[in-house]
């Protein structure tokens, strides 16, 4: 649904990672510019959702306006240690939240499972950081095993999560809102489609990008680079356009719409 808001319909539940769906993605209304191919989604527009995943705190993944929005309208929050004293506070009861610790996992229902990973980023809404933690995860099905990458630079968890857990059915990696001098925190095109074949996946869907303007680069710039990168190395690559569906084993979009 564009930048890290996507939804993921598994063994009959339906998932929503870090949503934006109303208000601002940055803490100022002149940063953070909607590109123009922004599709205009609603609350409205959402299927009945079971549960919620924050990767972490910051503002361009935790919305404040959306988690009020739909605090009451989903079954439970899963997030990263720490991150539920936002939630807490914005009036989500302790009870329907549920925060993991790099390495511990929780079973949502009997046949699905989530855990939580490293990454190597930050986190941190105004001046005070890193008093929360962020994540990547692992969502696993009696079928498929799904990466979930969140914001991350490039380091070797990538290959480690991979040869512990891997392969994955899809990854999902950040990709795009980057600069050189950003490097530790997060990823060019080219290192993501290196994690995706650290990882060890079957296919990469490349997130974090065409919706909102966060760094200089031209806004078809990393999807050009990370197929380009991706063909390279031999690492299957999806490139949905916003709002569109891809099903795993079956529908796998790869048009070039990006290039109109």
């Amino acid at each position: 649904m564009g930048h890290s808001t996507y939804l993921i319909q598994v063994d009959g539940k339906t998932i929503l990672v870090d949503p934006i769906i109303v208000g601002n993605i940055s803490p100022v209304s002149f940063f953070g510019k909607s590109y123009p191919i922004e599709h205009p989604y609603q609350l409205s527009d959402l299927p009945n959702i079971d549960y919620l995943l924050i990767t972490h705190d910051h503002f361009d993944h935790l919305s404040y306006a959306t988690i009020l929005a739909l605090k009451d309208k989903v079954k439970h929050i899963y997030t990263s240690l720490g991150v539920g004293s936002h939630l807490e506070y914005w009036g989500v009861s302790p009870e329907n939240i549920t925060e993991l610790d790099w390495e511990e996992s929780a079973t949502i229902i009997d046949s699905l499972e989530i855990t939580a990973q490293p990454a190597r980023h930050f986190s941190g809404r105004t001046f005070t950081r890193n008093q929360t933690l962020w994540s990547s995860f692992i969502l696993k099905s009696k079928h498929k095993k799904i990466y979930i990458g969140g914001d991350s630079g490039y380091d070797d968890h990538f290959k480690k999560i991979g040869e512990k857990f891997g392969p994955f059915d899809i990854t999902i990696l950040e990709c795009g809102q980057y600069n050189p001098a950003w490097g530790y925190i997060h990823m060019q095109p080219e290192e993501v489609a290196q994690a995706a074949k650290d990882l060890n996946t079957k296919l990469l869907l490349p997130v974090h990008w065409a919706k909102y303007t966060l760094a200089l680069h031209p806004w078809n710039e990393p999807i050009l680079r990370i197929t380009k990168a991706a063909n390279e190395m031999n690492v299957p690559i999806t490139t949905p356009m916003i709002g569109e569906t891809v099903v795993l084993d079956s529908v796998v979009p790869k048009s070039q719409w990006y290039l109109n």
